[in-house]
């Protein structure tokens, strides 16, 4: 199968899995556990020593957690939000996947907090290079919107379909190289991965799906750092 057929049979299942509420998407994706590292109690803009060493050292954790092939993915969020990076992990069981991310320099400080999600996905991502280098993708969270409604009627139904051929279009277009539901029923729905090149090339590809313009959802959009050669 190639790939983009393989990542749109991903995308049918995620977009049934964001509007009908399913938990365990079947078939072809698997579960990995996305650990969003967040500001901590101790989160400071102030660069000191103690800082630095902890940044050093929280370096030093991603690049042992990527080469050992237990994050797929280890990068930061650019933008400076609430959201300081994200790690993505193929993990055995989720209290594996928390207790790696809580192990993170970072974390164990109190700088920074994992706030952990069971993720789903094709598994497409590939090894990262080495030496690693990084390189800029967008990724934009969905959220529940001020429309959102968990029924399911003829009108989300319309909307799903619509919503499902704007994700094949992006994929066919190949700016959306990785999507996927989170598995716990949250406000967050889901994420969208473009390898594009710039912030406002991206919005505009978020704009154009229809469920967000119905308010049935909301993106985030964020500047993301990741190895080079893991995205398909």
């Amino acid at each position: 199968m190639s790939l983009i057929l393989s990542l749109l049979l991903s995308l049918n299942l995620f977009a049934s899995a964001v509007f009908q509420q399913k938990t365990e998407p079947p078939s072809k994706m698997v579960e990995f556990h996305m650990a969003l590292l967040k500001k901590g109690p101790k989160w400071s803009d102030t660069r000191t020593k103690e800082t630095e060493l902890m940044h050093q050292a929280h370096m030093e954790r991603a690049l042992s957690l990527l080469q050992s092939g237990q994050a797929i993915i280890a990068g930061p969020l650019t933008d400076d939000g609430e959201i300081r990076g994200i790690y993505i992990f193929r993990a055995p069981s989720a209290d594996d996947a928390k207790a790696w991310a809580n192990a993170d320099p970072a974390v164990a400080s109190g700088h920074l907090i994992a706030e952990m999600h069971p993720w789903w996905s094709e598994d497409v991502m590939k090894k990262a290079s080495s030496p690693i280098k990084m390189t800029t993708a967008y990724l934009a969270f969905l959220r529940r919107g001020p429309a959102w409604t968990p029924e399911k009627t003829a009108a989300t139904e319309e909307l799903q379909k619509a919503h499902l051929a704007n994700i094949y279009r992006l994929a066919q277009m190949k700016k959306l190289v990785v999507a996927g539901p989170f598995g716990d029923d949250g406000q967050l729905r889901g994420i969208f991965v473009f390898r594009v090149d710039s912030l406002a090339e991206a919005k505009v590809l978020t704009e154009t799906d229809p469920a967000v313009k119905a308010g049935r959802l909301a993106l985030d959009l964020h500047p993301w750092q990741v190895p080079e050669g893991v995205l398909p």
